[in-house]
């Protein structure tokens, strides 16, 4: 099972993994069915009796047009991401089952989308709930917060050249490829995201991996975890918050509010730097990963109608050929092109 990643794995090849991992009795019989959405692992719903189980297998090449080539390691970072934010923050993470890490494999509960909805399908039905925003700020900054400058935890975490591979080179240097009058101001806040170490970081702070639970937001798909720069997350979470915009025009009020409400939230627990300078790198990282959700190796799916892509490449240019301090700074340019 550790050999061929890119073979999809049978039902009976799950039942056996589970087996050995000590998740199922042998001769068990589960109802085993695939998920959909993910792009870089393969993942499946168990169901055993009134028990239900996620299992995620990461893949070594991504599901995107693009050739997007990963180290399956990430699947074991993940699983370490987990388990280091549950010893602090345990509501805010799916329970850990058991892990096969020759295997790039681990299984975890699996949380019902009518208990825990999906922040990205709310947000696409237009409900920008600012109380979630607010939720998912302060529960970002805690986490950076109780990690930051912990030597043990980035020592736990040396996945420099996994985050290169999966987030830096297919957003920023790619986009830099489309754009090369922008190439050196995108090779630059990768150089500095790079050199950053100061906290835990998540790497896919999206909606689309958040649920929103009755104790909060859960945060999934850790597979670019990485002991680097805290600017990156909230930048990544607050760049879909100017995005939706153009999914959902009518509700583009609403998501410029909870740009606010999350912004505000997470700078307002800021205590392990300073609040300026940290704010500054994210605001700066803002329109390049605008730009990179739509000529990177990522786009975003809903960003179709070129006229919207066209929007989105004229307000990331001029901020990234002036580069903003705050974040607002963002947010007020993007709502005038959007007219809010």
């Amino acid at each position: 099972m550790s050999g061929d990643h890119e073979q999809r794995l049978t039902k009976e090849a799950i039942v056996a993994a589970l087996t050995r991992m000590g998740v199922l009795a042998p001769g068990s019989e589960p109802i085993v069915s695939s998920l959909e959405g993910g792009v870089s692992s393969d993942i499946w719903r168990v169901e055993l009796g009134n028990r239900r189980l996620c299992v995620k297998r990461a893949l070594p090449r991504l599901k995107v047009e693009q050739l997007w080539e990963v180290p399956v390691a990430r699947n074991r970072f993940e699983w370490d991401w987990y388990q280091t934010v549950a010893a602090f923050c345990p509501e805010s993470v799916p329970k850990l089952v058991a892990q096969d890490r020759g295997a790039a494999m681990f299984v975890m509960e699996y949380l019902d989308h009518f208990d825990y909805p999906n922040w990205k399908l709310q947000l696409g039905q237009g409900l920008a709930d600012e109380a979630t925003a607010v939720a998912v700020g302060a529960t970002l900054a805690r986490i950076h917060g109780v990690t930051a400058g912990d030597p043990r935890i980035c020592a736990r975490f040396p996945t420099d050249d996994n985050f290169y591979a999966i987030r830096l080179e297919p957003y920023l240097i790619a986009a830099s490829r489309v754009h090369p009058e922008l190439a050196y101001r995108l090779q630059e806040l990768v150089a500095v995201t790079a050199a950053t170490k100061r906290a835990l970081v998540h790497g896919d702070v999206s909606p689309k991996n958040i649920l929103v639970g009755p104790r909060g937001p859960i945060f999934l798909d850790a597979e670019c975890a990485w002991y680097g720069d805290p600017a990156f997350d909230i930048a990544f979470c607050l760049n879909h918050m100017l995005l939706k915009c153009l999914w959902v025009p009518v509700a583009s009020t609403a998501f410029l509010r909870c740009f606010d409400a999350l912004a505000a939230s997470y700078f307002g627990k800021v205590g392990w730097e300073d609040r300026n300078v940290l704010e500054a790198r994210a605001a700066r990282l803002l329109p390049g990963l605008f730009l990179a959700r739509v000529d990177g190796k990522s786009p975003v799916e809903y960003v179709s109608d070129e006229n919207d892509k066209e929007r989105v490449r004229r307000t990331a240019r001029r901020l990234l050929i002036n580069p903003p301090e705050r974040v607002g700074t963002v947010r007020c340019i993007w709502g005038e092109e959007v007219g809010v």
